[in-house]
């Protein structure tokens, strides 16, 4: 393998990029390229396999989209129906639904068709959207071979391969469909593989599946990023969850880390309870709730989103100024992935990890292994550093009781959904209510007036007015209904498997 570092100043069209491309980038603002596409471009668009090492939120998705259009605007093959022309292979359903947003735009300028294929959601839609021809798949590889193996889909046609976040594929033990996948792909076809590290699985895949690839490091994992800022708080198991509200309720994008799908559960339950309007995302939700709750996020229904790792590299949210680490990860990889989730593109951001007594020994390591030195402060829910990791006036909404709604959840045939009714139980409508930081007590909790409601003397929180915002989204497969802040949807619960990651 050939390595190379190449810091460049050149804009997109000088690294070779199509012009009608160009074009749609500058009008959706886009003009400058990031580090990783500005060392990758004119190789992979040059045809030669290339495998890009760089951190997650290192501009990583142009670098293979903007290659893999511009090879099938040139090629004079057309499309036809089951044969994929370009295959994209990533890790979560979350991660592949973004990079096809990605796409979208720009595929339509050159009149290129692409799809999206996951599990968690039903085969039909799929199945028809192949049949029609697709140029692009976007896909996670359990779902994928399925259809391989029922002969829906045929890689033979395939004249690019894209393999997005590859360590996290083999960290979530998808490398043997993964190498099954690629070894239904023509041996000429080009490969680029991009990845925050170059484990013992990945590295097995480069020379297995890759010719003479070029190496582009951009961003290392371990890099520093100048414009976050990582702090532990010492905490108390009783003052854990008025910190974590206190946090939480500051203006601006929360993005908070549990080790498990319970624990995300129950913390979102116990924001909502304390006036936070907050939403989860796990491996039990059906991909309809994952993909409402994530959209209220995206808009700022809900400016807390509680996660598990799944969203620790499976999705990119502009404008998350405090990562939450809960529960601190069991490896520092997961602590940098998790990290990453924040100061993305430029921008400022603050990592903030929780520990208790018993974990002092374990976070003194995991940041040791993950190469930083983060401040160490030992503190109460009404200490001032709370102020100034998160400033702003915090502001809380007042839940109320919402009736049982229902969801019909899409069978998935092995992607671990489930089948027929499910009830959903909302947890709860959100009413604006006023206040100031001033109107908590010493816990940080809320004061509550007589009869169990908020005290009146609080300003509207940074949302807007007190009714919340509604909206309804559709996800393939999956039934559509009214979501938002006034739902705040765990969404229902569905088995897991890695097919429906």
């Amino acid at each position: 393998m050939t390595e190379t570092v190449a810091p460049d100043n050149r804009s997109f069209a000088e690294l070779g990029v199509p012009a009608r491309l160009v074009a749609t980038l500058a009008a959706a603002g886009v003009e400058k390229p990031f580090p990783i596409q500005a060392a990758t471009l004119p190789d992979s668009l040059a045809g030669k396999d290339v495998l890009g090492r760089g951190r997650t939120g290192s501009g990583k998705t142009y670098a293979f989209v903007l290659p893999v259009l511009a090879r099938l605007a040139a090629s004079g093959t057309k499309r036809r129906p089951n044969h994929p022309r370009a295959l994209i292979l990533a890790p979560t359903r979350e991660l592949a639904t973004q990079i096809q947003a990605s796409i979208t735009p720009l595929a339509d300028t050159l009149g290129l068709r692409s799809m999206t294929i996951f599990g968690g959601v039903g085969h039909g839609p799929q199945i028809s959207g192949l049949r029609k021809g697709a140029d692009i798949v976007v896909a996670c590889p359990g779902r994928l071979e399925d259809h391989l193996q029922a002969g829906h889909a045929k890689l033979d046609a395939v004249e690019i391969t894209v393999l997005d976040e590859a360590d996290h594929m083999a960290d979530l033990g998808f490398l043997p469909a993964v190498r099954r996948i690629l070894e239904a792909t023509p041996a000429t076809a080009q490969r680029l593989l991009f990845s925050a590290t170059l484990d013992a699985g990945v590295d097995v895949l480069v020379r297995r599946f890759m010719t003479d690839p070029v190496t582009h490091s951009v961003d290392s994992a371990r890099s520093p990023v100048s414009q976050m800022t990582h702090h532990v708080l010492h905490v108390q198991p009783d003052t854990r969850l008025p910190v974590l509200v206190d946090l939480t309720a500051a203006p601006g994008r929360s993005l908070v880390f549990t080790r498990t799908k319970y624990g995300a559960k129950s913390l979102t339950k116990k924001l909502i309870a304390q006036g936070v309007p907050a939403v989860e995302l796990h491996g039990n939700l059906s991909q309809g709730a994952r993909t409402r709750n994530l959209e209220a996020f995206s808009d700022g229904s809900a400016r807390t989103l509680v996660a598990t790792d799944i969203a620790a590299r499976g999705i990119h949210v502009d404008g998350v100024t405090l990562v939450i680490h809960a529960d601190p990860p069991i490896e520092h990889k997961a602590y940098l992935h998790r990290s990453g989730r924040t100061a993305r593109a430029g921008a400022d951001g603050t990592v903030v990890t929780l520990m208790t007594d018993d974990q002092v020994r374990d976070v003194r390591d995991l940041t040791r292994k993950a190469g930083i030195a983060p401040k160490v402060t030992k503190l109460g829910a009404d200490h001032p550093m709370l102020s100034e990791l998160a400033p702003g006036e915090r502001t809380f909404v007042e839940p109320t009781a919402r009736p049982v709604q229902q969801e019909r959840v899409a069978g998935s045939g092995g992607s671990g959904s489930g089948r027929g009714n499910r009830r959903r139980r909302a947890s709860g409508t959100a009413q604006q209510t006023t206040g100031k930081r001033s109107g908590q007590n010493g816990s940080g909790q809320a004061t509550r007036a007589a009869g169990g409601s908020r005290s009146s003397g609080r300003s509207k929180s940074r949302g807007g007015s007190g009714s919340p915002k509604s909206y309804s989204t559709s996800t393939p497969g999956s039934t559509t209904r009214p979501a938002g802040a006034a739902a705040f949807s765990a969404g229902s619960r569905a088995g897991t498997s890695r097919r429906g990651r």
